[in-house]
C-alpha cells in the first residue's frame, strides 16, 4: 500500500529537550527505525514532518545577528525542509541499507491569496519578546503580534493548502520506487500570480492539513499522523478518559478535541478517510506498523460499524 506518514514535532525534539543537531539526529534515528518497519513490510512511503522548533531557531539566530537582513518565512521553510529532510533521508538509508532509494524534495504548497486567514494572523512563529519590544518590531517590520503569557510573539496567517504544484515530481519518484520526503512544515507557502508564476508568501500552513492534501493528491491508501500520544482519547485528562481504537469520520467529527493539539490531526484524518475511503491512523511515532495494523493507536475508517474503545 501507499502510505503518507506525517511525523510530529517529537520526531526531532521531545518536550524539554534542546534543539541541538545531535539531539535532532538521535530522535530522527528512532523515527527512521519505525518507518523502516513499514517499508520492510512491503509498503511504499511518502514522509512529511513538522518544522516549528527549527524555524524558531533560525528566526532567533537571525534576530541575534542581523535582524534587518533576516530571510522571509518561505525561505526559512525551505531551509528547514532541507535540513530535516537530510536527517530523515540519511537515517532511513542507514536503517535499510538494502532498501529503496530515498529523496528529499523541497515542496511548494499553493494557497489562495484571498484566504480569510490573511486577514486574521493566528500562527505564532519565532522568538518571544517583551511587549514593548514586540510592538516596536511590529511597527518597524509590519508584523502582527499577539500576547503569549505576559510577553508577545509574532503571528502570521495560516491559510488552507490548495494544491501541491510539485505533485507530479512526487509521482515520478514513487514510480521509480523512491521513498519521498516532502512538504515538511506544511510546505513552502506560495501564491499564483496573474501570469501563472508562483511567489512565496509570509504564512505557515498547518502540517496536518498539508499531509491530508498530499495523501489525497497522490492517491494514498493510508494516512498516518504520528505524534507523542498513543491514541486519540475521549474525555482526555479526566478520570473517565479512554482511548479510541476505531471510529468513523462522522463519529470523530461529532466530538470535541483540543484545537491546539489533537483537533487538527483528527480533522485531517477524518477528512482523508471521508473523501477517499482510505484509512487514517493517529498514534505514537514508534508504533507506526501497529497503528497501520489496527493493534495500536486510533484508526478512522468509513467501514467501522461503531466507535470501538481500547
Amino acid at each position: 500500500m501507499l502510505i503518507v506518514v506525517a511525523l510530529g514535532g517529537n520526531a526531532l525534539r521531545r518536550h524539554g529537550e534542546s534543539i541541538s543537531a545531535e539531539t535532532q539526529r538521535l530522535n530522527v534515528r528512532a523515527a527512521a527505525a519505525s518507518l523502516a518497519e513499514l517499508i520492510g513490510a512491503g509498503h511504499r512511503l511518502v514522509v512529511t514532518h513538522g518544522n516549528g522548533p527549527q524555524v524558531g531557531l533560525l528566526a532567533l539566530q537571525a534576530a541575534a545577528q542581523k535582524p534587518d537582513e533576516a530571510y522571509p518565512l518561505d525561505t526559512l521553510g525551505a531551509e528547514t525542509e532541507g535540513m530535516i529532510g537530510y536527517l530523515i533521508e540519511q537515517e532511513l538509508e542507514n536503517a535499510l541499507p538494502d532498501g529503496p532509494k530515498v529523496a528529499t524534495l523541497l515542496t511548494q504548497v499553493e494557497v489562495d491569496p484571498n484566504d480569510l486567514a490573511f486577514r486574521n494572523p493566528t500562527k505564532p512563529v519565532g522568538p518571544v519578546y517583551e511587549k514593548d519590544e514586540a510592538e516596536r518590531l511590529a511597527a518597524a517590520r509590519g508584523w502582527s503580534v499577539a500576547p503569549e503569557g505576559d510577553k508577545s510573539r509574532r503571528v502570521v496567517p495560516s491559510p488552507a493548502p490548495k494544491h501541491i504544484p510539485d505533485v507530479d515530481i512526487i509521482r515520478i519518484l514513487l514510480d521509480a520506487n523512491v521513498v519521498v520526503i516532502c512538504a515538511g512544515g506544511g510546505g513552502i507557502s506560495v501564491v499564483r500570480r496573474a501570469d501563472g508564476s508562483l511567489v512565496g508568501v509570509q504564512a505557515v500552513i498547518d502540517k496536518d492539513r498539508t499531509a491530508n492534501l498530499l495523501a489525497q493528491e497522490i492517491g494514498a491508501d493510508v494516512l498516518l499522523l504520528l505524534t507523542d500520544v498513543d491514541a486519540v482519547y475521549l474525555d482526555w485528562g479526566k478520570p473517565s478518559q479512554k482511548a479510541i481504537g476505531r471510529a468513523t469520520p462522522t463519529e470523530m467529527r461529532q466530538r470535541d478535541f483540543a484545537a491546539g493539539s489533537m483537533g487538527p490531526k483528527v480533522d485531517a484524518a477524518a477528512t482523508f478517510a471521508a473523501l477517499t475511503g482510505g484509512i487514517a491512523g493517529i498514534g505514537r511515532l514508534d508504533q507506526a506498523l501497529a497503528i497501520f495494523d489496527g493493534s495500536a493507536g486510533t484508526q478512522i475508517d468509513q467501514d467501522v460499524d461503531e466507535l470501538i474503545a481500547r
